[in-house]
């Protein structure tokens, strides 16, 4: 449909048949992500309101298999539609091509969103066997996989226990979970990313970045600019902007960027949680956008140094802060759960401690750390983090890293987080 879409758009040249394709396609694609990911949420909340109102209504729910990738590949043919609609591209008049754009297999399930105008170019024209190329994206995926492998999959386990038993732990054990979901969703997700990276430059393709080190921001708006890249500036470019962005009112600033927030919250899940987890991140960079503050903390913190200052280390802290506290509502199933965490954490009492065996942990993680950190001002960790290291020092630091991978990775199966979107 959205093949067939954009070359009717581009061929027309009546605004309204242009227009009604566009409309068609929105609806259409919104259509079929509103059924299959939000119908049963919909009409639960509809029927919790009526029985608030003590009217008792049963409706049925619908029990699909929720497609794989559909929020990506919907988002995918969205973005062809409405560029080729404001004259940003011009369609493919290759179905194969069109079709390997949408469901390219390194990024279908958990991304990057990919546009059009960035990686159709690339399926279009030949490629050839790049061999630096091919080493750095080798690079790539050995450092997603311990990301994954290494430091997710184990922060999940302490992360799951805590929560799933969340009334018999109070404050520190709490506060350790939830940091330790954070680095779990970091770990995950930017692994998940640094995989389908390498393996698309392994194939001869640029992705989109998605992750440009975000626990190194100096405020929420930092991090949103740093944290799944793809999804915020599609939100930006596709919402925020048509709304107005930030050359309308201060009030209908704010609007939009709740707006925009809120819809990725949504995004993520049919669930208040989500829901919430959007909220509170436009609440915390609303300041930023009172006082024009947001577009400071363009560069690299610390650029050109080896450590940061006093006050980029608070800063950096704050955000975690912030950031670590919203995640708990992202991680709980509900959100009466997500306040009686939040409220455990204040709660004085004997202190609960998880026995979990956390001590690899204490250990690999501030590696993860100091690694980006040496290698925040490339595209990814290992870049150029050894580049001028001796061939036996590079090849001891490769078998350090599969190593931890062999010795560490958890015995369960622990799917990524970002599949269930």
């Amino acid at each position: 449909m959205d093949y067939y879409t954009g070359l009717r758009i581009y061929n027309s040249e009546n605004s309204r048949v242009r227009k009604a394709w566009l409309v068609t396609s929105i609806g259409i694609n919104l259509g079929f992500l509103s059924i299959f990911k939000y119908y049963n949420f919909f009409i639960n909340s509809v029927a919790d309101g009526l029985n608030f109102f003590n009217y008792h209504a049963h409706f049925s729910s619908l029990n699909f298999l929720l497609p794989v990738g559909i929020s990506f590949y919907t988002f995918h043919g969205l973005s062809y539609v409405i560029d080729i609609y404001y004259h940003r591209t011009k369609p493919t008049t290759n179905p194969v091509e069109y079709s390997l754009f949408v469901s390219f297999f390194p990024l279908l399930v958990a991304g990057p969103i990919e546009r059009a105008t960035h990686l159709l170019p690339q399926i279009e024209k030949p490629r050839q066997f790049n061999y630096n190329k091919a080493t750095s994206g080798l690079r790539q995926i050995l450092w997603g996989f311990f990301k994954k492998i290494v430091i997710a999959d184990n922060c999940a386990d302490f992360a799951n226990k805590i929560f799933a038993d969340y009334q018999h732990y109070h404050g520190m054990a709490l506060v350790m979970g939830a940091v330790m979901f954070s680095i779990q969703i970091y770990g995950d997700f930017s692994g998940y990313s640094d995989i389908a990276l390498g393996t698309a430059r392994l194939l001869g393709f640029d992705l989109i970045k998605n992750f440009a080190f975000p626990y190194f921001s100096r405020n929420v708006a930092e991090f949103w600019r740093r944290w799944h890249i793809s999804l915020s500036s599609w939100f930006r470019d596709y919402v925020y902007i048509p709304l107005g962005g930030s050359r309308v009112s201060l009030g209908k600033q704010v609007r939009n960027t709740f707006i925009i927030f809120i819809l990725s919250g949504f995004w993520h899940g049919a669930n208040w949680t989500f829901i919430i987890w959007g909220f509170l991140n436009a609440l915390f960079i609303i300041p930023s956008v009172i006082f024009k503050t947001n577009r400071k903390s363009l560069n690299t913190v610390a650029q050109g140094k080896l450590l940061p200052s006093v006050k980029e280390l608070f800063q950096m802290v704050f955000t975690f802060t912030l950031i670590t506290f919203a995640w708990i509502f992202f991680r709980a199933p509900t959100c009466a759960d997500a306040l009686m965490y939040i409220q455990r954490i204040f709660v004085s009492g004997h202190e609960a401690r998880p026995h979990l065996g956390v001590s690899a942990l204490n250990i690999l993680i501030p590696l993860m750390f100091v690694v980006e950190w040496i290698g925040r001002e490339s595209n990814f960790a290992l870049e150029n983090f050894y580049i001028r290291w001796p061939r036996p020092v590079k090849w001891s630091f490769y078998t350090i890293i599969l190593f931890c991978i062999g010795m560490y990775m958890s015995t369960g199966k622990i799917d990524f987080i970002y599949f269930q979107f």
